[in-house]
């Protein structure tokens, strides 16, 4: 790698508020220069490196089986399974072939076979312990005994890829964050193949171009929404097959949607049978010695990034999804808690100093800047998101410009926003000048991804937006035929809400499944307090069916709201631009793409001849919330026109535009004659 004359000159002349911090930045760039350097040699390339999958764990090569692991405080490490009936024996006793604590076994063809059963006996000074090895490609669960095991997969004929030119979309994200698990609407587990067959086709008709999927990687605990991981390179198999999430894949890219993962990078469970903690025998192995590397919050273990052989791994498992499952990118989940020795907690972050003090992990940072570089070496077109509520500048910028290398970031205090102001002020005393702030408020030359509510607000001990604004209405008015003044409230802010939401945003937007909807309940996992059932642990599509209900309404708000975004390409533009706001008539309107957005937050003020400045020439109408067929009153006609009127009251010329603006709603118009 070679680096540019001054890589940081973008990043600084972005922000002169990091001016103090030059010197921090520049010795930030020179380390992820140096420890590229270290981990390459000058003899190999990052992707390269980064094949730790294909070296480590259990392969079948030139008629034999070869396993590997690193397991460096091991006196003794044993292969044993349903090949050895479950008994350490000579024969599968591993070698130590290197120094610094890689151990091997040769076996001959016909030793293991398709669906065998097996893990690791390791014995190290003073103790012993079963392991799950650390790059098994396979683990299941025992549903009697519920024991995890590592599993031999080697079908008979491979998973035969049909969509083989496939890219990432090229301009704005529209992102449909699901969880494959509780995707169905019965009260079970959802596999990968009823995903493809019933979930794939609304999410291709609703109009998003990307799918983030949770809960990949393979976790013990279901109810841990996947973000405690034990097996990095196996794809959980409550889900279903390696075959099976290729078919959903790529039947996603078939129909021109790309698909990418969360990826856990920030902490690993902290299991020692199914995990990596304790794996040797040392809790240091892969993580921090000490309290440092125990995430107390969390109950889990935070990796050392500052060790060879855990950004070796780290690595290897990012290209391992981008090269086996083919997927298109990642959204790295709790960047926060990576780049800070606090892991944010209890931190506002409202000084520039607590992105630069001591309590950055700068190894961490390291990390992900490699990761994006590999990441896009690997695949030029891959997306890569940060989910960062510190707001730690140039996350989200090139390295090239002296950034971490992510292609977008999330614009995560939005969500935190919509909440307080629903929870603590009724709208009549909403403040549209802090709202614009808060939607429009982000770092320049770094793009990101908006969204009113992620799953985070969906799960149990918070409640969805749209439930907030309702209430208990929802269980017993939400027919069509039913009129109430809480969900007409309800259902008229949470369109407003989504559509400022999405076309204030910078260059993307996010949908947690069933939200477009307005899913009415919370999720709840199967856990004891709630006689592990499922019944909250699943998506009920039959009220977004029933045209007896208002719910499809709500949801053909949604996808023509993503194809009006899709077609005039509104994220595209630079934006938007305020045009004019009032606080006491709760009434605010911007322009963006050559389209003017109006909206009207007022509970019960509807206004005639509302007039605001424009450019001169005639409008129409394509857009508007209070349609019929988004459940609105019908109060606006279809395509309507609107001339601009000189205003000859100034002794400057300026044009007015004239509207009807009905109490919450918001309407688009488009300039159409100059």
């Amino acid at each position: 790698m070679k680096l540019t004359a001054d890589p940081l000159k973008r990043l600084l002349d972005s922000d002169p508020y990091l001016r103090p911090y030059e010197k921090v930045l520049r010795s930030r760039q020179k380390r992820i220069h140096e420890t590229e350097e270290m981990l390459t040699c000058g003899t190999m390339n990052l992707p390269e490196f980064a094949s730790g999958h294909q070296y480590f764990g259990l392969h079948f090569s030139d008629n034999e089986w070869i396993f590997r692991e690193w397991a460096p405080n091991a006196d003794a490490v044993y292969l044993l399974g349903d090949m050895t009936g479950w008994l350490e024996k000579a024969a599968f006793a591993m070698d130590r072939i290197k120094r610094d604590g890689v151990w091997e076994i040769r076996m001959p063809e016909g030793t293991l076979k398709h669906g065998d059963l097996y893990r690791l006996r390791i014995h190290w000074h003073g103790g012993e312990g079963d392991r799950i090895p650390a790059y098994a490609r396979r683990v299941v669960q025992d549903p009697e005994t519920l024991i995890f095991n590592a599993q031999v997969w080697l079908p008979s004929s491979t998973y035969k890829w049909q969509c083989n030119d496939f890219r990432c979309p090229s301009g704005a994200l529209f992102i449909y964050e699901a969880h494959v698990g509780m995707a169905q609407e019965e009260e079970k587990i959802g596999s990968f193949r009823e995903f493809t067959r019933h979930i794939l086709p609304r999410i291709i008709d609703s109009g998003y171009n990307i799918l983030q999927l949770m809960a990949i990687p393979e976790h013990p605990y279901y109810g841990s929404f996947g973000y405690h991981v034990s097996s990095f390179f196996a794809a959980s198999s409550r889900f279903g097959t390696p075959e099976e999430l290729k078919e959903l894949i790529d039947t996603a890219h078939a129909a021109g949607l790309a698909v990418i993962m969360d990826i856990v990078h920030s902490h690993a469970v902290s299991n020692e049978v199914e995990g990596l903690s304790c794996f040797d025998g040392t809790y240091y192995q892969y993580f921090h010695e000490g309290p440092r590397g125990f995430h107390e919050a969390w109950d889990s273990r935070c990796f050392d990034y500052g060790k060879y052989q855990v950004l070796h791994f780290l690595l290897s498992n990012c290209r391992f999804w981008l090269d086996e499952y083919r997927f298109d990118g990642f959204r790295f989940d709790g960047i926060t808690s990576m780049l800070y020795r606090h892991h944010g907690l209890g931190k506002a972050f409202t000084s520039y100093e607590q992105y630069f003090d001591d309590n950055v992990d700068e190894n961490a940072l390291t990390y992900l800047a490699l990761a994006n570089r590999l990441i896009h070496e690997v695949r030029p077109d891959a997306v890569a998101i940060a989910e960062d509520i510190s707001g730690m500048p140039g996350l989200a910028m090139p390295l090239s410009e002296g950034g971490i290398g992510f292609d977008y970031r999330f614009a995560m205090g939005i969500p935190d926003y919509w909440i307080r102001l629903i929870k603590h002020l009724p709208d009549e005393e909403w403040h549209i000048g802090h709202l614009w702030h808060e939607l429009t408020n982000r770092r320049k030359n770094e793009k990101t991804i908006s969204y009113s509510e992620s799953h985070d607000q969906a799960l149990v001990g918070d409640k969805t937006l749209i439930f907030r604004l309702i209430g208990s209405d929802m269980f017993s008015h939400m027919r069509v035929s039913d009129e109430n003044i809480m969900v007409d409230r309800g259902i008229a802010l949470h369109k407003l809400i989504r559509l400022i939401t999405l076309t204030t945003a910078g260059s993307g937007y996010l949908n947690f499944m069933g939200n477009e909807f307005g899913h009415p309940e919370w999720i709840d996992f199967p856990r004891e307090g709630n006689a592990w059932s499922y019944r909250y642990a699943r998506r009920q599509w039959h009220l977004v069916d029933d045209p007896d209900l208002k719910y499809h309404f709500i949801a053909h708000f949604d996808r023509d709201m993503i194809a009006l975004a899709k077609r005039f390409r509104i994220l595209e533009f630079p934006g938007p631009h305020l045009l004019f706001e009032h606080l006491k008539d709760k009434v605010i309107a911007f322009e963006r793409g050559g389209l003017l957005f109006m909206f009207n937050f007022h509970p019960i003020r509807s206004y005639d001849n509302y007039s605001f400045e424009v450019l001169p020439g005639k409008y129409r109408m394509i857009f508007e919330s209070d349609a019929s067929e988004y459940g609105g009153h019908g109060r606006l006609l279809a395509d309507q026109y609107h001339l601009t009127l000189p205003d000859t009251s100034r002794s400057k010329e300026r044009h007015l535009l004239s509207l009807y603006l009905p109490t919450r709603t918001a309407i688009v118009l488009q300039r159409v004659e100059r």
